[in-house]
């Protein structure tokens, strides 16, 4: 099976969809569920998306969405991707207060004992807050013809018809009461509290096997003041031993987001002071002389735990039933420190546009979810492979992680002083080119020649 990245996926094209139905339904209005609305939107007359939270119209977290305060990053394939889905959506981050900077020449990146070298090539990245993307994003999806957001609305179950082997649409309770609405296609994207594994079992279908692997992390996020024209970013990533460390990025407000983490017992702090210890006894010290000459914008820290990364084995089902699709979190979700959330949801819509595009809704359930297994193959390994570098990461392997590992970080030490290297692992990490790039004979030589 091949890695889907940027550059071997086809690009999204709405012209090339067919007329599919009158009616979608998509369940949750986070970047899964809105990307999936977009691209449903070219081939459905009608397109209702509801999720059981208030959907304020100022960038704030809800409620459905506990992490949303910490820390997101959109990679280069997410921001390709939604930016083909919703022309402008990138501007509207900006215009809107979100950063722009070098992901090359603005990021410090501490990996394997010292800083990554610059690389030679620009790599342009937005920086905001996960709010301000979803409301972005939520404005656009919108804006399309035929499509309805409705908050407050709670899915209860899919509807199924005679036969009971077609999803014929959602009962739905919300300030009215309880009603119906038919739909020629649900798309799940409910996230890791999806319930569709359990409606499987309930009405005589197999639900999917589950691959998870524990990583026990902790994470805690605070603001902090930012003078408007500095657009520093840090990226400490973990590595045995050291089980710590931080990501801070400008963002809205003249604000950074500062999320500090660690796996596997190194609990991260509940409280402003122990963040201010945590950041003194990371390895580069940039962050700790931020916090001393600029001050937490509120004073609050929000904390948030994720104990293993999970991955529902839909692909593999033989039998599922007709015009029900599952994508986003309710499919796999990774440890968020490796960033892939978003980008990944982005990808399984346009893999969704294009079984659309190429068969209907006929078969279109095992389609998809073929097609969407190729991307999270790539992050999967790429995520739960950095995580099986500590020996208390418990869960099924990759195949090759051992060896794959040992010449990563050889890569990354070579890349605290070879620029080349330092790019070619940030295009994997931002999911533009697939791993096996790493392995082409120019890099390989860098990575293992003598000296």
């Amino acid at each position: 099976m091949r890695a889907v990245t940027l550059t071997t996926v086809p690009r999204y094209a709405g012209s090339r969809t067919p007329q599919l139905g009158a009616h979608a339904v998509v369940v949750g209005a986070g970047v899964a569920g809105l990307s999936a609305a977009c691209v449903l939107a070219d081939g459905f007359d009608t397109v209702t998306v509801v999720d059981r939270d208030t959907l304020p119209d100022d960038p704030v977290a809800r409620r459905g969405v506990p992490q949303s305060g910490h820390i997101h990053v959109l990679l280069v394939a997410g921001q390709v991707t939604l930016d083909d889905l919703c022309p402008g959506f990138g501007a509207d981050v900006l215009a809107s207060g979100g950063a722009l900077i070098d992901g090359t020449r603005d990021v410090c990146f501490y990996a394997e004992g010292g800083r990554l070298a610059d690389g030679p090539r620009r790599v342009p990245l937005y920086c905001a807050t996960r709010p301000l993307y979803e409301r972005t994003l939520r404005r656009h999806v919108a804006a399309f013809d035929g499509v309805r957001i409705r908050s407050n609305c709670r899915v209860t179950d899919y509807l199924l018809d005679e036969t009971e082997t077609t999803v014929a649409g959602v009962a739905i309770h919300d300030e009215t009461g309880r009603d119906e609405l038919a739909a020629d296609l649900v798309v799940d994207a409910t996230g890791r509290t999806s319930r569709t594994p359990t409606w499987l079992d309930a009405h005589g279908y197999t639900p999917p096997a589950v691959d998870e692997v524990t990583v026990d992390l902790t994470y805690s996020t605070a603001f902090v003041r930012r003078p408007a024209d500095d657009r520093r970013a840090f990226v400490v990533t973990p590595s045995p031993p050291e089980a710590r460390g931080i990501g801070m990025l400008p963002v809205e407000d003249d604000r950074w987001l500062m999320t500090v983490f660690g796996v596997h017992g190194d609990t991260s702090p509940a409280d402003a002071s122990g963040v201010v210890d945590f950041a003194a006894n990371l390895p580069i010290p940039e962050p700790a002389r931020i916090l001393d000459d600029h001050p937490l914008a509120d004073g609050s820290v929000s904390r948030y735990r994720f104990a293993s990364n999970r991955r529902y084995r839909y692909e593999r089902l033989e039998r599922f039933p007709d015009n029900l699709v599952v994508v986003g979190d309710a499919l796999a979700s990774f440890n968020p420190i490796y960033a892939q959330g978003m980008s990944v949801a982005a990808l399984d819509a346009l893999h969704l546009h294009h079984a659309l595009s190429a068969g209907g809704r006929e078969d279109l359930a095992a389609r998809f979810f073929d097609r969407a297994a190729e991307t999270v193959d790539l992050a999967w390994n790429m995520a739960v492979g950095a995580d099986h570098r500590f020996p208390d990461t418990k869960g099924p392997k990759p195949r090759g992680v051992g060896v794959l590992n040992r010449y990563l970080a050889r890569l990354l030490r070579r890349a605290h002083t070879d620029g080349v290297l330092a790019d070619a692992f940030f295009r994997v990490q931002m999911m533009e080119r697939p791993p096996t790039s790493l392995f082409r004979p120019g890099i390989v030589w860098r990575v293992l020649r003598p000296g």
